[in-house]
């Protein structure tokens, strides 16, 4: 049950991207991988595993698996999980915590609580064993490390945070925009509309520019993770980690980015205020300089190429208000249309907006 060589990792994702998550993981180089519920299931040697925490632009979190552990009742489950060496896995100068996720009647019958306790006693018990002191528990504490507990069916699956920080938190985001589009779910739509650099692109309503500047990020090959601090990721403060290793893989997708687009990059805004955080939220993200930002409803502009692809987070109720929503969604189909006929076009809209007022099928 020490680490290994090659590890079972998690990398968890909204469940209507996980067949992107996983092709991410194919270019990775993971041939091992299988997708599930919320997220993709991997094996893979410790520098893939470091290096998904660097590329990977859909994923949510990612999870090393320390153990499958019999979890019948909470006795059993604690019996099983003192077994495990977690000197080898956890150290004693960090603290950490215990997330259960009870996802059956069964496992929830044991209770938040007492699973998240049995499993802090187990991991004391294996610190004694072995003559030392044990990690502090405590949930609350800065750095703390993470030990996800997934009951179902009677085992519980035992995995390490190793993101820390939520993987959509890039390092670069500004406050500043009352509807923040998720890093992640940017890159989702442009990885599902399969957008890859090659072709210009267009953000009519790009609000803080996250999509913009994501897509930016793709064109570029630039590792979505890179910026971001020393010690932000979670398995920074756990055992085993290779710290050599870590700044290789670094070095290795540092040197991997482009010095310039194959394609355009265009965002546009109807507020001047939204241009001026897109383009500090660029700038703070280091592909400013590739980005054409410029103030201006998507009814006045001129396509910037005959051809291109045009991504956009349509505006929804708690933008506008839902009385306005059916109008303008004609008013936008209606220019999309004219416009730009010969454009692909991408557009996130909540499943409950009006599309069929835009006039337009979906393929």
């Amino acid at each position: 049950m020490a680490p290994a060589a090659t590890a079972r990792w998690i990398a968890t994702c909204p469940d209507e991207v996980k067949e992107v998550l996983a092709a991410e993981l194919g270019q990775l180089g993971v041939l091992d991988c299988e997708p599930i519920y919320r997220g993709v299931r991997l094996v893979a040697d410790l520098e893939t595993g470091y290096r998904a925490h660097l590329w990977l632009r859909t994923a949510s979190r990612i999870q090393r698996i320390v153990a499958d552990v019999p979890a019948g009742t909470t006795a059993e489950l604690e019996t099983a999980a003192a077994a495990i060496s977690w000197p080898t896995w956890l150290l004693a100068r960090y603290p950490f915590t215990v997330s259960p996720i009870l996802t059956d009647a069964k496992a929830r019958g044991l209770e938040e609580q007492a699973v998240r306790n049995a499993v802090a006693r187990a991991i004391t018990q294996s610190f004694s064993d072995a003559s030392l002191a044990p990690p502090r528990f405590d949930h609350e504490a800065r750095n703390v490390v993470t030990l996800m507990a997934h009951v179902r069916h009677g085992v519980c699956t035992l995995g390490l945070d190793t993101a820390g920080r939520a993987l959509h938190k890039r390092g670069w985001r500004l406050p500043g925009h009352p509807a923040v589009l998720k890093e992640t779910l940017a890159a989702s739509v442009l990885l599902l509309a399969g957008y890859d650099g090659s072709e210009v692109l267009l953000d009519p309503m790009c609000g803080s520019g996250t999509i913009a500047i994501e897509a930016a990020y793709i064109a570029l090959h630039k590792a979505p993770l890179i910026h971001r601090g020393k010690d932000d990721f979670g398995f920074e403060h756990q055992a085993g980690f290779d710290r050599t290793l870590w700044r290789r893989v670094c070095d290795q997708a540092r040197g991997a980015k482009l010095p310039a687009l194959p394609s355009p990059i265009f965002a546009s805004d109807i507020s001047q205020d939204f241009i001026d955080l897109a383009r500090r939220t660029a700038l703070r993200a280091r592909v400013e300089k590739h980005l054409t930002l410029t103030t201006a409803s998507l009814h006045d502009l001129t396509p910037p190429a005959p051809s291109g692809l045009l991504v956009a987070n349509l505006p929804y109720g708690e933008r506008l208000g839902g009385d306005t929503l059916p109008t303008l969604y004609r008013d936008i189909g209606r220019t999309l249309r004219e416009r730009f006929a010969r454009w692909r076009l991408a557009l996130l809209v909540p499943v409950d907006a009006p599309r069929e007022a835009l006039g337009m099928r979906p393929t």
